[in-house]
């Protein structure tokens, strides 16, 4: 690896098919300078969270492969799942690592936007630091309405329309949708299972924790905004069918802010007051060295230094086991970086 490392996370909308999630995946594959670090489907969001990193060019060229590969092999008029998204890839963010600024990562993310649309004839929007107007920064704004509402924005025209590629609804579209490129500090994915099937307390742990509250309505149309507990979390409860079990998803936008303990021990006390027991959590993706201390130091013992015990004392403190085994040398990303490309 070079001086300058950089992290790219397309997230794909299919988690269920393992042939399309295995030809996508390995479409980023092959590439000098670029390493597929983890590669993680869920069949009820049916979307798979894809995690590269490497040197800028390289991951830059892996992310153009795997969007053209997702054009090729999802069909959105076919598809459906928990989680928002607009397109066969949903959104695609570069998060600067070593030797990186946000402005680095945000000419990656136009750069690839531009491409994406010019040589696939796809949709593009920019978000995040590489947003092309304050307006578009937030991921949830461009994605409102989802890939079920697309067409209309595009008949409508106005301030909605894709920042490159066609504005017209034609067949390529209607297969693909749009992809949200941009540029981002790192967000962890972090997901609390609750104990409960239909979502009851899982919702209302989602409305709480999540930083923008609860909006309040009176009868005459008059609207006020609760604001929730948490400093820089988006959140929401839904149920796992295929566990049995419910989830609030979170996204940390910035982990030292609110770390995963800080969510997890919240979400706890909320479902508890309901008498709903949590059991476990899940990371979709990958996850600093320094969040995974900085929770293991609250769950380990006082005097605790050793960073191997305190990686593996916030792994049980959070209960990240519970679903599926979780790796540390797999999952934390200075140590994935250490290690052979996944097979």
């Amino acid at each position: 690896m070079g001086n300058k490392i950089v992290e790219c996370v397309p997230n794909f909308s299919e988690g269920k098919d393992q042939q399309i999630i295995k030809l996508i995946s390995d479409s980023g594959r092959g590439i000098e300078g670029a390493k597929v670090l983890g590669i993680e489907p869920d069949a009820d969001y049916n979307r798979t969270v894809l995690t590269l990193a490497g040197e800028p060019e390289a991951v830059l060229e892996a992310a153009f492969r795997i969007i053209e590969k997702a054009s090729m092999t999802i069909d959105m008029r076919n598809q459906n799942g928990e989680h928002p998204r607009i397109g066969a890839v949903d959104v695609c963010p570069f998060v600067p690592l070593e030797g990186m600024t946000m402005e680095d990562c945000a000419d990656l993310a136009k750069r690839l936007a531009k491409r994406v649309s010019s040589e696939l004839n796809l949709c593009t929007f920019l978000y995040g630091a590489a947003a092309s107007t304050p307006e578009r920064r937030l991921l949830s704004d461009l994605r409102r309405g989802q890939y079920e509402g697309f067409q209309e924005r595009l008949e409508n025209g106005g301030p909605h329309l894709p920042d490159f590629g066609p504005s017209d609804w034609n067949d390529k579209t209607a297969q693909f949708g749009a992809v949200v490129i941009g540029a981002r500090q790192i967000l962890v994915a972090y997901n609390v299972n609750v104990d409960e099937k239909d979502a009851v307390a899982a919702r209302k742990a989602g409305s709480l924790v999540r930083a923008s509250g609860r909006l309040m309505k009176q009868e005459d149309g008059r609207k006020t905004r609760i604001p929730g507990m948490l400093a820089l979390v988006q959140g929401m409860g839904l149920p796992l069918e295929a566990h049995g079990i419910s989830q609030v998803s979170m996204n940390l936008l910035d982990v030292e802010v609110t770390p995963m303990h800080i969510a997890y021990e919240a979400v706890k006390s909320i479902v508890n007051d309901h008498g709903i027991e949590t059991c476990g959590s899940e990371l979709v993706g990958l996850v600093p060295l320094a969040a995974m201390i900085k929770s293991g130091q609250w769950y380990a013992p006082k005097d605790c230094e050793d960073e191997n015990e305190l990686v593996q004392a916030a792994i049980n403190g959070l209960g990240l086991s519970k679903l599926s085994p979780f790796v540390p040398e797999q999952r934390i990303i200075e140590w994935a970086l250490k290690q052979e490309d996944l097979e």
